[in-house]
């Protein structure tokens, strides 16, 4: 006999463990959104070098061209050719460049930093901290310091309210949590400096990870046993939801700060409703405040319509029931005894790799939605999606299969972010080898209407033609304006590209 039978003496899975499990679960709509928050609040905008302060005195007639046009005087085309430079401009107006045809030598133009700060498109974002506090070309880095930063308080959060919930209890840091998360996510909306910024940041960062641990123990610790599998997955959709949430709250405030408020006021909310808790009352009683953790359960037994039990329930009955864990708990335990016995060990090193390669994995992909080229408030709310139906698989499959099948995913999803690194020449010669063994040789077939979109990826049939031959290799041709040997393939191109940018 132990604590698990006097929760289901009290009601098992009753009115309360519902109530219980749905208001510590809501705050999950918004765990998601603070970890992923980073994508939208320090989004960079298109943006280029702001012209000279003079440049107005201008006359734009006189060139017959629209201010479009005009800023190529004045800003270069990056190496692409496609858009304006984004970290450089022309020491001097270059007027012949805005003549139809002209031949100027642009390698020869004189170029500078922008020092006169930069100009930013707002398409797509009106503000964030990137065009808030010119984060870009050599400041860069520090758009990601912000993030670094955040998961540095998350770590930080891990420690320190890990270890104060097991001395003041699981209810106690989890209504400080909200608190502290309220407050200083609220005030990081209000920062004046990008210093401010990180500092709130990493303070908010700290309070997620209190949440996050002292919700499930509080939330677990209520349930019976055979339930966990069931309020686990119900658990996890709130923040498979409210990674879906977030999107759109992203696609209507394209304002950082007014994001950040929306992500972090509803905490009070949370802190105002959390008084109501129930402290774990096996937490009580290993920590010798059984009349307490008697009164929790009397209360529980009410709520679930079992008031029998309250004249039954005694603080006998609570120790005989608890007498072994009582017994254990007085045993001092360290980090040491999860690799003391070889199964421990054993069980501890796997569960460290996992997490680190899942989460690796996962936070690389999911904290820089801009480098996939593709609109970050459709790829969050498809990855919610995702996620969702991945959960949904669990209590139906256990856990070692959807486990398996978790880690393959991610595995083929890793190689396949690995090839985007290959570099020109690997690249080149790995799909040569490939065709020397289907027998032919590969020619880029530019009669197919996605030819001409860039876009090989999309597409994969009709894009390549094969034709038989002696000579087997694949042929290849010096780009006019290049120093390394293209194909006349355009995958392989594309491939070339990535490994250089």
């Amino acid at each position: 006999m132990g604590f698990a039978d006097l929760l289901e003496e009290v009601g098992g899975f009753g009115r309360y463990q519902w109530l219980h499990v749905t208001l510590i679960s809501l705050p999950g709509l918004l765990m998601a959104s603070q970890n992923l928050l980073n994508n939208f609040v320090s989004g960079i905008p298109g943006h280029h070098c702001s012209l000279p302060a003079n440049h107005s005195h201008y006359n734009l007639s006189q060139y017959q061209v629209e201010e479009k046009e005009f800023i190529k005087a004045f800003i270069p085309m990056d190496s692409s050719g496609t858009r304006l430079d984004r970290c450089k401009r022309y020491v001097e107006p270059q007027w012949q460049l805005l003549v139809p045809n002209n031949t100027a030598n642009l390698s020869q133009l004189q170029t500078e930093e922008c020092l006169d700060g930069w100009t930013f498109e707002k398409s797509e974002f009106f503000a964030t901290t990137v065009s808030e506090w010119q984060l870009v070309c050599s400041l860069r880095p520090l758009k990601q310091m912000i993030q670094t930063i955040y998961m540095g308080g998350v770590l930080t959060g891990a420690i320190v309210f890990g270890g104060l919930s097991d001395r003041f209890g699981r209810r106690s840091v989890l209504i400080w949590s909200y608190l502290q998360l309220g407050i200083l996510g609220s005030s990081s909306a209000l920062s004046p400096s990008y210093t401010a910024y990180c500092i709130f940041r990493f303070l908010s960062g700290m309070a997620v990870s209190g949440i996050i641990l002292n919700g499930v123990s509080l939330k677990v610790e209520w349930i019976p046993t055979k339930e966990r599998t069931l309020v686990g997955t119900l658990s996890s959709f709130f923040f498979t939801f409210g990674q879906m949430v977030l999107a759109g709250l992203a696609f209507w405030l394209r304002d950082w700060r007014k994001l950040q408020l929306v992500a972090c006021a509803p905490m009070f909310l949370f802190f105002t409703y959390s008084w109501w808790y129930v402290e774990s009352a096996r937490w009580l009683v290993l920590n010798r405040r059984s009349e307490e953790a008697l009164k929790s359960l009397h209360r529980v037994a009410r709520i679930n319509g079992k008031p029998e039990v309250v004249d039954k329930l005694t603080l006998e009955v609570l120790h005989s029931h608890m007498s072994k864990e009582i017994e254990s708990s007085r045993s001092k335990f360290t980090a040491y005894d999860l690799l003391r016995t070889r199964g421990m060990r054993r069980i501890s090193i796997c569960l460290v790799a996992v997490w680190f390669s899942t989460s690796f994995a996962y936070y690389g992909l999911a904290m820089d939605l801009q480098k996939f080229g593709t609109d970050r408030n459709g790829f969050c709310l498809h990855h919610g999606k995702a996620w969702q139906h991945g959960s949904s698989c669990c209590p139906h499959a256990g856990r070692g299969i959807p486990c398996s099948a978790q880690y393959g995913i991610w595995g083929v999803g890793g190689v396949g972010r690995l090839l985007r690194l290959l570099p020109a020449r690997d690249a080149e010669h790995a799909v040569a080898r490939h065709h020397r063994r289907r027998g032919g040789e590969m020619v880029w077939n530019k009669s197919h209407p996605s030819s001409s979109r860039g876009r090989v990826f999309e597409r994969g049939h009709g894009l390549w033609r094969w034709r038989s031959g002696i000579d087997r290799r694949p042929s290849f041709k010096r780009a006019e304006g290049s120093g390394r040997d293209r194909t006349e393939c355009p995958m392989i191109n594309n491939i070339a590209k990535l490994g250089v940018d």
